[in-house]
């Protein structure tokens, strides 16, 4: 392969007696020049290349497949339509979902001070400073019969 980058121009030999000119396997290969085969484009990239270029569009056929087309753009637009609208339920399912731990969480802590303020010992603390005491006596329980109590009264 000859080397374009270099700088020195390729020696030729002239080695033979008769003057004849000994050429390099380079410039030879230089010499002869291969037919350049022109490249055949495959199907898909006729297609690409005439959707890109806009060339399909003048073809009688996609006139004929106009109606099919739009049908086929306009589910295509329902199709991005809908993957916007479920991103957005996702969207909001994830913030309900985040609220409700949020929630969940505030419960249990106001559970756990309500439960806490309930006890005994704190009810009797929050009496105190109303002035109110623990009474020392325990309850006493008074027992009526309740025949006296109705015959009593009539």
């Amino acid at each position: 392969m000859a080397n374009k980058f270099r700088d020195t121009p390729p020696k030729t030999e002239t080695s033979n007696n008769n003057g004849e000119e000994r050429l390099t396997a380079e410039e030879i290969e230089s010499r002869v020049q291969k037919p350049q085969k022109p490249r055949k484009k495959g199907v898909l990239a006729k297609g690409l290349s005439s959707i890109f270029s806009g060339t399909f569009l003048t073809n009688e056929s996609t006139l004929k497949h106009l109606p099919f087309i739009l049908f086929l753009a306009l589910i295509a637009i329902f199709y991005i339509a809908n993957g916007y609208y479920a991103d957005d339920k996702i969207r909001e399912v994830n913030k309900v979902s985040n609220e409700l731990k949020e929630l969940r969480s505030e419960y249990i802590s106001t559970k756990s001070e309500l439960m806490f303020a309930s006890k005994q010992s704190e009810v009797a603390k929050a009496a105190e400073e109303l002035g109110l005491k623990e009474p020392l006596v325990p309850p006493i329980k008074i027992e009526v019969d309740s025949i006296e109590l109705y015959k009593g009264s009539n």
